[in-house]
């Protein structure tokens, strides 16, 4: 029998491969560094863009949603492909395209240039779940891998801060621009610490790549995707674009099904696709980010930048006041909420962090109006524990040990592209509901309120769904 990790001493080599887990740890961080500066460092920026750019807010809060449509896409295939071709070697790769797609973002002069380096920065969409699924590898006792997967996870809800007060600070005084420079030099440094210091895993039987199925699947996905966003304009939107976009996903998705079906080397197995940890995990993923993602990320900095019906903050001080101190929670809790996960079970502590990130965001609603920014700092804390502390460790979590063996990189892949999926969708729908609710008086915070309440309805629908998940027997310790 193998030596248990647990009774390796920390840092310790596990899973035969040879590699310290501290110097693992520490490349898999850098990597989930870069991958979170790309997602939320912009975030009080936006509004330094559109000004730089002469741009609506619709039209940036769409270069937002493409790089997170990019990401869920390159998500659906990219775990399975470092599968297959090795998850160290993809993962550097990601991490190379990052770097090209923040310098190709920094020179933008156009939002449509803008709109191309987020697409290219969204090739970076799995970074987590391939981290996770390359810690996994090498360790295998429950506690110690749910208190690493916490570790790991927790950039996910924003690096302490430093991330949006970083953005906020660059923005204020050397223009967006500068925002995309930093991404690119922590994405290079982080490329070469993947390539130097973690080992090369593959699948036990890794197969080949099915690249028919990629295309149907990503096709079929990204016309949805498509469908969406644009219904997202409302009144705007194109209608006959949406239906003709509608029928075309539905067309790939069967072909898919059909392709997957008589393929010797499926990308997806139509089984593992009908089973309750599948959808019932994805389905869980993409309404919690939907409910949340744009709540934290959108909403409430703006709402303190709003000078006639919010605080007045600079991006800066929005940062120091919402983003920094609802990231420092989630960093703080995800350690212990991994561990608590592997030990009381995934599920029980999934639906508390759920229960308690609908809790938090009414009490948000029911404060906002006092305009104190003590209330809101408050508030923004105790979202970042539930959520990105809790809900979001949780669920990054049940993507890796709910995965068949014989496909390790299936679930999270899925699970990747469903964060993402759902965080595009979460800018696209609350945004669209805060457009339709905006009052003709721009010192009524009514926009903000309906936003919030939809993101509220939509989260309590994740914690509904969250009952259908299956227990993952294997990675909960054993009482």
């Amino acid at each position: 029998m193998s030596v248990s990790t647990s009774q390796r001493p920390v840092g310790a080599a596990a899973g035969g491969s040879g590699v310290r887990i501290g110097v693992l740890v520490t490349a898999l961080l850098a990597a989930c560094f870069a991958f979170q500066l790309n997602a939320s460092m912009l975030s009080p920026a936006l509004k330094n863009i559109e000004d730089s750019l002469g741009a609506s807010s619709a039209e940036i809060g769409l270069t937002q949603t493409a790089f997170f449509t990019s990401a869920a896409l390159f998500s659906l295939f990219l775990p399975r492909l470092g599968d297959v071709l090795g998850r160290r070697r993809v993962l550097a790769g990601m991490l190379g395209l990052m770097v090209v797609g923040c310098v190709v973002a920094a020179l933008a002069s156009s939002v449509p240039m803008l709109f191309a380096g987020r697409v290219i920065q969204g090739v970076s969409g799995p970074v987590v779940p391939l981290c996770l699924i390359m810690l996994r590898v090498e360790v295998q006792e429950p506690k110690r891998y749910g208190t690493l997967l916490g570790v790991i996870t927790a950039v996910n809800g924003g690096i302490a801060g430093v991330d949006s007060l970083a953005g906020g600070y660059l923005a204020d005084r050397h223009g967006f621009g500068s925002v995309f420079w930093a991404m690119a030099a922590v994405a290079a440094v982080a490329t070469v610490l993947v390539a130097t210091l973690t080992p090369e895993s593959k699948a036990p039987v890794a197969g080949r790549m099915d690249w028919p199925g990629v295309a149907l699947l990503v096709l079929s996905v990204g016309s949805l995707l498509t469908a969406l966003n644009e219904a997202g304009k409302l009144a705007a939107a194109n209608w006959p674009l949406i239906a003709v976009l509608l029928v075309v996903a539905a067309a790939a998705f069967a072909l898919f099904w059909r392709t997957e079906n008589r393929s010797g080397h499926p990308l997806v197995a139509t089984r593992h696709l009908k089973q309750r940890a599948t959808w019932a995990t994805l389905l869980t993923t993409v309404l919690t980010m939907t409910g949340v993602f744009a709540v934290m990320n959108g909403l409430i900095p703006a709402f303190a930048q709003d000078a006639q019906a919010g605080l007045g903050m600079s991006a800066e001080q929005s940062a120091w006041w919402t983003l920094s101190p609802y990231a420092l929670a989630g960093l703080a809790m995800g350690p212990l909420a991994g561990r608590l996960a592997a030990t009381f079970g995934y599920r029980r502590v999934l639906r508390l962090g759920l229960a308690g990130s609908v809790a938090t965001v009414v009490l948000m609603l029911l404060t906002m109006h006092s305009h104190s920014r003590l209330l809101l700092l408050v508030t923004s804390i105790l979202v970042g524990v539930a959520y990105a502390g809790v809900a979001n460790i949780v669920l990054n979590g049940l993507g890796i040990v709910l995965s068949p063996a014989e496909n390790p990189g299936f679930l999270p892949g899925l699970n990747a592209g469903a964060f993402n999926l759902g965080a595009g969708l979460s800018f696209a729908v609350l945004y669209a509901v805060k457009t339709a609710a905006t009052p003709t008086d721009p010192a009524s915070s009514g926009g903000y309120t309906a936003g919030m309440i939809a993101g509220v309805v939509i989260l309590a629908a994740a914690i509904a769904t969250s009952f259908l998940i299956p227990k993952p027997v294997a990675a909960e310790a054993q009482s």
